[in-house]
């Protein structure tokens, strides 16, 4: 019997905790082929979608996958989000949440019809410590090379950064 990824259940727990401390969920998303969201909004391969109860209608959120319908442009549009391309799920108010690594192009569901040569060790979420939003930091990491990045915007709601 495989072993049954905690990424899923985490997810869950994060939504859970900030939609009973009043946050505004957010899910950061790789997007690639398995994944139904509005293109329009993906920027560099990524989106990031409100999930909170006001944003969307009929979340269902399991072992393999997070569904939902949500409006973009005033317009109903249907998201379908494989667990395993979920970069981030975090509040939207203070960026308090839980980073993982997404596993693009593995299926979190068996495929009986698949021949496996070797069996894939399972991969778990990784934790690393991020520096608390009052930390007097006065360095900038480093742009990636190619990476066509904007300045920093002063004030304003917060957004997950992702440190490698």
């Amino acid at each position: 019997m495989s072993e049954i990824s905690t990424k899923p259940y985490l997810l869950r727990a994060i939504y859970e905790w900030c939609t009973d401390s009043g946050y505004t969920p957010y899910l950061a998303v790789k997007v690639d082929a398995g994944t139904t969201v509005p293109m329009e909004y993906v920027k560099k391969g990524e989106i990031v979608l409100n999930i909170s109860f006001g944003a969307t209608s009929g979340l269902k959120m399991d072992n393999d996958s997070i569904r939902f319908h949500a409006r973009f442009g005033g317009v109903s549009r249907e998201i379908y989000v494989p667990v395993n391309n979920v970069m981030a799920i975090y509040a939207n108010e203070n960026g308090q949440g839980m980073a993982f690594e997404p596993q693009l192009g593995q299926s979190s569901a068996p495929d009986t019809d698949a021949v496996e040569e070797a069996p894939a060790a399972p991969v778990a979420p990784v934790l690393s410590a991020v520096p608390s939003a009052s930390a007097d930091v006065k360095t900038e990491p480093p742009a990636p090379p190619g990476d066509d990045t904007d300045p920093p915007k002063k004030g304003g709601r917060p957004t997950l950064t992702r440190i490698k």
